[in-house]
């Protein structure tokens, strides 16, 4: 029988690595953060603690990594680095166990060669042109720094508590893959999300052109910024906000980050995913 921790604050593993990112500015999100004491990891460590025993100790997982993209290979870049059996079964058993995961930004880029993860996400950023569900798709669009409204779809939801039904952000903003029909909205993004307002992420990787739309011709496509979802019998919670410190520093990001861990570790959102 677990032991009750009562008072203790909510325990969670952070994994990060992968994508540039300033540690100590995203790191004081979580220090100022009631409620939760937060453990960084580095990938792969973090992924070989993806699994039911290694994830014992902790209440909830935050994923702010980028895991099995490889930026320096030769030829077409970026590579992409299959996952190693034991860390696809750790986490398929994770999540069948049921422990929540919130996962931020770049994450939804992550392990390209791995169709169920992004299943479990929702969606999935693309460095580079790939099929994905049996479609093929262009590489995904980017733009820094875009100055924006952030809309609340559905402003009751306790992971929106204390936010205003609109604020303003200055943040990354991806064009990409996203599973609208799989997943419940939370927010959405005041802004055109259409070609000429992005550039492509393989002309950045691939061939050096970092603001670059010449020759894609991405489809439009969604404005949604925020979702949850069951993935398995867990919650979980994407939020595509978190690029760098004026985000990190945003009190409203700050609000809604540490709403998302409380929601995907409360015993009513666990039971929720388990059909219970």
């Amino acid at each position: 029988m677990p032991a009750i921790r009562y008072g203790e604050p909510l325990r969670i593993l952070v994994s990060v690595k992968g994508h540039p990112f300033d540690r100590n500015a995203f790191a004081s999100v979580f220090e100022d953060m009631e409620g939760v004491q937060a453990s960084f990891v580095d990938q792969p460590a973090a992924g070989r603690l993806m699994n039911p025993q290694g994830m014992a100790g902790f209440d909830a997982l935050v994923l702010y990594d980028m895991p099995g993209i490889d930026f320096r290979a030769a030829g077409d870049r970026p590579g992409t680095v299959a996952p190693e059996g034991s860390v696809k079964a750790g986490l398929e058993a994770l999540l069948t166990q049921g422990k929540g995961v919130v996962a931020l930004h770049h994450a939804i880029a992550g392990w390209p060669d791995w169709p169920d993860y992004a299943d479990w996400l929702g969606g999935r950023f693309l460095y580079k042109p790939a099929e994905v569900r049996g479609r093929p798709c262009l590489d995904s669009g980017y733009r820094h720094d875009v100055a924006y409204q952030a809309e609340a779809v559905t402003p009751a939801h306790p992971i929106l508590g204390g936010v205003p039904a609109a604020f303003p952000m200055k943040d990354e903003l991806y064009l990409y893959e996203v599973f609208e029909a799989e997943v419940q909205p939370l927010l959405r993004a005041r802004h055109p999300f259409v070609r000429d307002g992005f550039y492509s992420a393989h002309s950045a990787v691939a061939r050096g052109r970092m603001f670059s739309n010449e020759g894609w011709e991405h489809p439009a496509g969604s404005n949604l910024i925020g979702w949850t979802k069951r993935a398995l019998n867990s919650p979980l919670v994407y939020l595509q906000p978190g690029d760098g410190p004026e985000t990190y520093a945003n009190p409203n990001f700050r609000r809604i980050v540490g709403n998302a861990i409380k929601w995907v570790a409360s015993e009513a959102t666990l039971a929720w995913a388990r059909g219970a």
